[in-house]
Protein backbone atom coordinates (compact mmCIF):
# COMPACT_ATOMS: atom_id res chain seq x y z
CA UNK A 1 0.00 0.00 0.00
CA UNK A 2 1.20 3.97 -0.85
CA UNK A 3 2.04 6.12 1.36
CA UNK A 4 -0.66 7.89 0.75
CA UNK A 5 -2.61 5.22 2.48
CA UNK A 6 -0.46 5.27 5.38
CA UNK A 7 -1.23 8.93 5.56
CA UNK A 8 -4.88 8.11 5.58
CA UNK A 9 -4.68 5.68 8.15
CA UNK A 10 -2.83 7.86 10.39
CA UNK A 11 -5.39 10.19 10.58
CA UNK A 12 -8.12 7.36 11.09
CA UNK A 13 -6.53 6.53 13.85
CA UNK A 14 -6.68 9.82 15.28
CA UNK A 15 -9.94 10.23 15.00
CA UNK A 16 -10.72 7.09 16.45
CA UNK A 17 -8.91 8.10 20.03
CA UNK A 18 -11.46 10.68 20.07
CA UNK A 19 -13.96 7.94 21.31
CA UNK A 20 -11.53 6.42 23.66
CA UNK A 21 -13.30 6.55 27.19
CA UNK A 22 -16.73 7.38 25.48
CA UNK A 23 -18.43 4.72 23.23
CA UNK A 24 -17.86 1.67 25.77
CA UNK A 25 -19.31 -1.07 25.16
CA UNK A 26 -18.48 -0.15 21.18
CA UNK A 27 -14.99 0.17 19.85
CA UNK A 28 -13.36 3.52 19.40
CA UNK A 29 -12.97 3.19 15.58
CA UNK A 30 -12.48 6.03 12.82
CA UNK A 31 -13.34 6.50 9.25
CA UNK A 32 -11.99 8.79 6.72
CA UNK A 33 -13.17 8.40 3.22
CA UNK A 34 -11.14 9.44 0.26
CA UNK A 35 -11.96 10.16 -3.33
CA UNK A 36 -9.10 11.65 -6.17
CA UNK A 37 -7.15 11.97 -3.28
CA UNK A 38 -9.37 14.36 -1.18
CA UNK A 39 -11.25 13.84 1.88
CA UNK A 40 -14.73 13.92 1.52
CA UNK A 41 -15.94 12.51 4.88
CA UNK A 42 -14.57 11.33 8.29
CA UNK A 43 -16.18 10.14 11.17
CA UNK A 44 -15.58 8.75 14.98
CA UNK A 45 -17.56 6.27 16.87
CA UNK A 46 -20.04 8.72 18.79
CA UNK A 47 -20.47 9.62 22.47
CA UNK A 48 -22.40 5.92 23.45
CA UNK A 49 -21.06 4.14 21.19
CA UNK A 50 -23.48 5.41 17.70
CA UNK A 51 -23.51 6.69 15.74
CA UNK A 52 -20.80 4.44 14.18
CA UNK A 53 -17.86 5.95 12.89
CA UNK A 54 -18.55 4.91 8.78
CA UNK A 55 -22.19 6.37 9.18
CA UNK A 56 -20.56 9.30 10.20
CA UNK A 57 -17.91 9.48 7.33
CA UNK A 58 -20.58 8.68 5.08
CA UNK A 59 -23.10 11.25 6.26
CA UNK A 60 -20.35 14.00 6.03
CA UNK A 61 -19.21 12.41 1.85
CA UNK A 62 -22.69 12.38 0.95
CA UNK A 63 -22.36 11.74 -2.68
CA UNK A 64 -18.99 11.79 -3.35
CA UNK A 65 -18.35 8.74 -1.31
CA UNK A 66 -19.03 6.96 -4.48
CA UNK A 67 -15.85 5.48 -6.13
CA UNK A 68 -14.31 6.49 -3.09
CA UNK A 69 -11.65 4.14 -0.63
CA UNK A 70 -12.41 4.01 2.99
CA UNK A 71 -10.09 3.96 5.95
CA UNK A 72 -11.56 2.10 8.91
CA UNK A 73 -9.81 1.50 11.99
CA UNK A 74 -11.55 -1.94 12.34
CA UNK A 75 -13.34 -4.36 9.99
CA UNK A 76 -17.04 -2.60 9.57
CA UNK A 77 -19.32 -4.54 11.58
CA UNK A 78 -21.74 -7.28 9.78
CA UNK A 79 -24.49 -7.53 11.65
CA UNK A 80 -27.78 -5.90 12.75
CA UNK A 81 -28.19 -4.59 15.98
CA UNK A 82 -29.45 -0.95 17.28
CA UNK A 83 -28.40 0.29 13.44
CA UNK A 84 -27.67 -1.35 10.35
CA UNK A 85 -24.35 -2.64 9.12
CA UNK A 86 -21.88 -0.68 8.49
CA UNK A 87 -21.05 -2.98 5.82
CA UNK A 88 -24.20 -2.31 4.27
CA UNK A 89 -23.73 1.66 4.33
CA UNK A 90 -20.41 1.58 2.24
CA UNK A 91 -21.97 -1.23 -0.16
CA UNK A 92 -24.83 1.72 -1.03
CA UNK A 93 -23.25 4.29 -1.08
CA UNK A 94 -20.98 3.12 -3.62
CA UNK A 95 -17.72 2.99 -1.80
CA UNK A 96 -15.03 1.15 -4.27
CA UNK A 97 -12.63 0.23 -2.32
CA UNK A 98 -12.12 -0.52 1.76
CA UNK A 99 -8.40 -0.46 3.64
CA UNK A 100 -8.90 -1.86 7.12
CA UNK A 101 -6.43 -1.61 9.91
CA UNK A 102 -7.74 -5.44 11.69
CA UNK A 103 -10.25 -8.00 11.43
CA UNK A 104 -13.07 -7.71 14.44
CA UNK A 105 -13.11 -10.68 16.50
CA UNK A 106 -16.45 -9.82 18.18
CA UNK A 107 -18.10 -13.29 17.10
CA UNK A 108 -21.04 -11.10 15.66
CA UNK A 109 -18.33 -10.02 12.57
CA UNK A 110 -15.07 -11.72 12.85
CA UNK A 111 -14.44 -11.08 8.89
CA UNK A 112 -18.22 -11.15 7.88
CA UNK A 113 -18.06 -7.57 7.37
CA UNK A 114 -14.79 -7.96 5.19
CA UNK A 115 -16.28 -11.37 3.03
CA UNK A 116 -19.70 -8.88 2.52
CA UNK A 117 -17.42 -6.06 1.16
CA UNK A 118 -15.93 -8.56 -1.43
CA UNK A 119 -19.00 -10.08 -2.13
CA UNK A 120 -20.29 -6.72 -3.56
CA UNK A 121 -17.41 -5.99 -5.91
CA UNK A 122 -15.13 -4.15 -3.44
CA UNK A 123 -11.72 -3.94 -3.18
CA UNK A 124 -10.73 -4.52 0.46
CA UNK A 125 -7.01 -4.12 2.10
CA UNK A 126 -6.89 -5.68 5.73
CA UNK A 127 -4.01 -4.37 7.85
CA UNK A 128 -2.39 -1.51 7.24
CA UNK A 129 -1.17 -0.41 10.30
CA UNK A 130 -2.67 -3.20 12.78
CA UNK A 131 0.05 -3.01 15.22
CA UNK A 132 -1.07 0.98 16.12
CA UNK A 133 -4.79 0.04 15.23
CA UNK A 134 -4.43 -2.77 17.84
CA UNK A 135 -2.50 -1.06 20.42
CA UNK A 136 -5.37 1.98 20.15
CA UNK A 137 -8.31 -1.14 20.43
CA UNK A 138 -6.26 -2.89 23.29
CA UNK A 139 -9.71 -2.56 25.77
CA UNK A 140 -12.23 -3.29 23.14
CA UNK A 141 -9.85 -6.41 21.77
CA UNK A 142 -9.35 -7.34 25.65
CA UNK A 143 -12.99 -7.82 26.21
CA UNK A 144 -13.77 -9.15 23.31
CA UNK A 145 -11.01 -12.02 23.60
CA UNK A 146 -10.13 -12.61 27.38
CA UNK A 147 -13.63 -11.49 28.71
CA UNK A 148 -12.21 -8.65 31.12
CA UNK A 149 -10.93 -4.78 30.48
CA UNK A 150 -7.39 -3.20 30.04
CA UNK A 151 -6.63 -2.75 33.19
CA UNK A 152 -3.91 0.70 33.48
CA UNK A 153 -2.40 1.07 36.83
CA UNK A 154 -1.84 4.92 38.02
CA UNK A 155 0.77 5.29 40.55
CA UNK A 156 1.71 8.92 41.82
CA UNK A 157 4.82 8.68 43.75
CA UNK A 158 7.96 10.20 45.33
CA UNK A 159 11.54 9.18 44.09
CA UNK A 160 11.67 6.16 46.46
CA UNK A 161 8.06 4.51 45.34
CA UNK A 162 6.11 6.14 48.62
CA UNK A 163 2.46 7.48 48.22
CA UNK A 164 2.34 8.97 51.79
CA UNK A 165 3.81 9.86 55.19
CA UNK A 166 3.42 7.59 57.61
CA UNK A 167 0.52 9.46 59.20
CA UNK A 168 -0.93 9.45 55.88
CA UNK A 169 -0.23 13.02 54.80
CA UNK A 170 -0.01 12.65 50.47
CA UNK A 171 -1.28 16.78 49.17
CA UNK A 172 0.65 16.59 47.28
CA UNK A 173 3.70 14.34 46.45
CA UNK A 174 2.99 15.11 42.36
CA UNK A 175 2.81 18.96 41.07
CA UNK A 176 -0.44 20.60 39.57
CA UNK A 177 0.28 19.92 35.70
CA UNK A 178 0.94 16.18 36.79
CA UNK A 179 -2.33 16.04 38.34
CA UNK A 180 -4.36 17.63 36.05
CA UNK A 181 -3.04 15.25 33.52
CA UNK A 182 -4.48 12.76 35.54
CA UNK A 183 -8.09 14.17 34.80
CA UNK A 184 -7.12 13.88 31.22
CA UNK A 185 -6.60 10.25 31.67
CA UNK A 186 -9.41 9.38 33.25
CA UNK A 187 -11.69 11.00 30.78
CA UNK A 188 -9.87 8.34 28.13
CA UNK A 189 -10.95 5.37 30.39
CA UNK A 190 -14.35 3.92 30.50
CA UNK A 191 -14.19 3.45 34.68
CA UNK A 192 -12.23 4.43 36.89
CA UNK A 193 -11.41 1.82 40.21
CA UNK A 194 -10.06 1.95 43.52
CA UNK A 195 -10.17 -0.50 46.98
CA UNK A 196 -11.98 0.36 49.74
CA UNK A 197 -8.89 1.26 51.35
CA UNK A 198 -8.64 3.95 49.30
CA UNK A 199 -11.91 5.35 49.57
CA UNK A 200 -12.15 4.65 53.36
CA UNK A 201 -9.06 7.17 53.59
CA UNK A 202 -9.68 9.89 51.07
CA UNK A 203 -13.30 9.00 50.32
CA UNK A 204 -12.72 10.39 46.66
CA UNK A 205 -15.00 12.08 44.21
CA UNK A 206 -13.41 9.80 41.20
CA UNK A 207 -14.84 12.02 38.27
CA UNK A 208 -12.78 14.61 36.01
CA UNK A 209 -12.73 17.88 36.86
CA UNK A 210 -10.18 19.74 35.73
CA UNK A 211 -12.11 20.59 32.58
CA UNK A 212 -15.88 18.76 31.45
CA UNK A 213 -15.60 15.69 29.80
CA UNK A 214 -18.30 14.24 27.21
CA UNK A 215 -19.19 11.73 29.48
CA UNK A 216 -18.06 10.88 33.22
CA UNK A 217 -16.41 7.62 33.70
CA UNK A 218 -17.65 4.71 36.03
CA UNK A 219 -16.81 5.25 39.13
CA UNK A 220 -15.70 1.42 40.92
CA UNK A 221 -15.02 0.92 44.35
CA UNK A 222 -13.83 -2.51 45.31
CA UNK A 223 -15.21 -3.12 49.33
CA UNK A 224 -15.92 -6.65 50.38
CA UNK A 225 -18.09 -5.57 53.23
CA UNK A 226 -19.38 -1.84 51.37
CA UNK A 227 -17.97 -0.24 54.63
CA UNK A 228 -17.78 2.83 52.65
CA UNK A 229 -17.69 6.50 53.55
CA UNK A 230 -21.31 8.29 52.78
CA UNK A 231 -20.59 11.70 52.46
CA UNK A 232 -18.48 12.88 49.00
CA UNK A 233 -19.05 9.66 46.90
CA UNK A 234 -22.48 8.82 48.34
CA UNK A 235 -23.32 12.77 47.65
CA UNK A 236 -22.23 12.67 43.67
CA UNK A 237 -24.53 9.59 42.42
CA UNK A 238 -26.30 12.04 40.19
CA UNK A 239 -22.78 13.12 38.69
CA UNK A 240 -21.71 10.25 37.42
CA UNK A 241 -22.23 6.26 37.89
CA UNK A 242 -20.90 4.19 40.68
CA UNK A 243 -20.17 0.51 40.85
CA UNK A 244 -19.82 -0.57 44.49
CA UNK A 245 -18.25 -4.30 43.84
CA UNK A 246 -18.65 -6.37 46.98
CA UNK A 247 -18.13 -9.67 48.96
CA UNK A 248 -21.42 -12.31 49.49
CA UNK A 249 -21.19 -11.08 53.40
CA UNK A 250 -21.87 -6.73 52.59
CA UNK A 251 -24.29 -6.39 55.10
CA UNK A 252 -28.02 -5.96 54.41
CA UNK A 253 -28.74 -2.41 55.81
CA UNK A 254 -25.26 -1.22 53.56
CA UNK A 255 -26.90 -2.86 50.63
CA UNK A 256 -29.97 -1.33 50.86
CA UNK A 257 -28.43 2.24 51.79
CA UNK A 258 -25.99 2.07 48.78
CA UNK A 259 -28.85 0.96 46.17
CA UNK A 260 -31.34 3.20 47.60
CA UNK A 261 -29.21 6.26 46.26
CA UNK A 262 -28.81 4.57 42.64
CA UNK A 263 -25.15 3.03 43.49
CA UNK A 264 -25.04 -0.37 41.21
CA UNK A 265 -24.18 -3.17 43.31
CA UNK A 266 -21.78 -5.77 42.39
CA UNK A 267 -21.11 -9.19 44.01
CA UNK A 268 -18.23 -11.36 43.59
CA UNK A 269 -17.02 -14.21 45.49
CA UNK A 270 -13.91 -13.76 48.26
CA UNK A 271 -10.42 -14.87 47.73
CA UNK A 272 -8.66 -15.00 51.02
CA UNK A 273 -9.13 -11.78 53.13
CA UNK A 274 -10.51 -9.99 50.08
CA UNK A 275 -12.36 -10.00 47.17
CA UNK A 276 -11.54 -12.15 44.39
CA UNK A 277 -10.32 -9.85 41.98
CA UNK A 278 -10.21 -11.93 38.79
CA UNK A 279 -14.10 -12.54 39.54
CA UNK A 280 -14.09 -8.63 39.47
CA UNK A 281 -12.39 -7.93 36.18
CA UNK A 282 -14.84 -10.71 34.84
CA UNK A 283 -17.92 -9.00 36.06
CA UNK A 284 -16.59 -5.18 34.93
CA UNK A 285 -15.70 -6.99 31.10
CA UNK A 286 -19.54 -8.75 31.29
CA UNK A 287 -21.17 -5.26 31.93
CA UNK A 288 -19.10 -4.06 28.60
CA UNK A 289 -16.42 -1.75 30.10
CA UNK A 290 -13.41 -2.18 28.01
CA UNK A 291 -10.34 0.15 29.77
CA UNK A 292 -10.50 0.75 33.52
CA UNK A 293 -8.20 2.66 34.85
CA UNK A 294 -6.93 1.57 38.85
CA UNK A 295 -6.05 4.47 41.00
CA UNK A 296 -5.03 2.31 44.11
CA UNK A 297 -4.62 1.83 47.01
CA UNK A 298 -1.37 -0.04 47.57
CA UNK A 299 -3.02 -3.27 48.63
CA UNK A 300 -5.78 -3.47 46.32
CA UNK A 301 -3.09 -3.02 43.25
CA UNK A 302 -0.79 -5.39 44.47
CA UNK A 303 -3.72 -7.86 44.45
CA UNK A 304 -4.43 -7.26 40.78
CA UNK A 305 -0.59 -7.37 40.53
CA UNK A 306 -0.15 -10.96 41.86
CA UNK A 307 -2.96 -11.72 39.87
CA UNK A 308 -1.78 -10.91 36.65
CA UNK A 309 -4.64 -8.60 35.94
CA UNK A 310 -2.41 -5.20 35.05
CA UNK A 311 -1.85 -4.43 31.51
CA UNK A 312 -0.20 -0.72 32.06
CA UNK A 313 1.34 0.97 34.39
CA UNK A 314 1.11 4.86 34.72
CA UNK A 315 3.74 5.86 36.86
CA UNK A 316 3.66 9.77 37.89
CA UNK A 317 6.79 10.10 39.81
CA UNK A 318 8.47 13.11 41.57
CA UNK A 319 11.46 14.29 42.73
CA UNK A 320 10.99 13.80 46.60
CA UNK A 321 12.07 10.83 49.22
CA UNK A 322 9.75 10.07 51.96
CA UNK A 323 11.90 7.20 53.26
CA UNK A 324 11.04 3.61 54.45
CA UNK A 325 8.67 4.47 56.95
CA UNK A 326 6.11 6.38 54.27
CA UNK A 327 3.77 4.21 52.69
CA UNK A 328 4.86 1.96 49.75
CA UNK A 329 2.81 2.00 46.27
CA UNK A 330 2.50 -1.74 46.69
CA UNK A 331 1.29 -4.14 48.89
CA UNK A 332 3.36 -7.39 49.35
CA UNK A 333 3.26 -9.08 46.45
CA UNK A 334 4.88 -12.27 47.83
CA UNK A 335 7.81 -13.08 45.72
CA UNK A 336 10.47 -15.68 46.63
CA UNK A 337 12.55 -15.21 43.19
CA UNK A 338 13.69 -11.69 41.33
CA UNK A 339 12.33 -13.67 37.47
CA UNK A 340 9.11 -14.17 39.77
CA UNK A 341 8.49 -10.39 39.58
CA UNK A 342 5.90 -9.06 37.23
CA UNK A 343 7.89 -7.23 34.32
CA UNK A 344 6.78 -4.39 31.68
CA UNK A 345 7.96 -2.51 28.60
CA UNK A 346 8.61 0.62 28.75
CA UNK A 347 6.02 2.51 26.00
CA UNK A 348 6.98 6.38 26.37
CA UNK A 349 8.30 8.83 29.13
CA UNK A 350 8.03 12.64 29.74
CA UNK A 351 8.95 15.18 31.75
CA UNK A 352 5.14 17.16 33.18
CA UNK A 353 5.50 19.93 35.89
CA UNK A 354 8.68 18.97 37.53
CA UNK A 355 7.24 15.31 37.68
CA UNK A 356 8.13 12.42 35.03
CA UNK A 357 5.66 10.53 33.62
CA UNK A 358 6.28 7.20 32.19
CA UNK A 359 3.99 4.41 31.19
CA UNK A 360 4.81 0.69 30.68
CA UNK A 361 3.12 -1.92 28.95
CA UNK A 362 2.59 -5.99 30.22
Amino acid sequence: MSDADRRFMALALGLAARGLGNVWPNPAVGCVIVNEGRIVGRGWTQPGGRPHAERRALDMAGAAARGATAYVTLEPCSHHGKTPPCSEGLIAAGVARVVSAQEDPDPRVSGRGHAMLRAAGLAVDVGLMEAEARALQAGFLSRITRGRPWLALKLATSFDGRIALANSESQWITSAPARARVHALRARFDAVLVGGGTARADDPLLTVRSFTPLRQPVRVVASAGLDLPRDRLAGSVSEAPLWLVHGPDAGAEARAFWAGIGAELIEVPLAGQGLNVAALSVALGARGLTRVFCEGGGQFAAALMRAGLVDELIGFTAGVALGADARPALGPLGLAHLPDAPRFTLASVETLGGNVLHRWRR
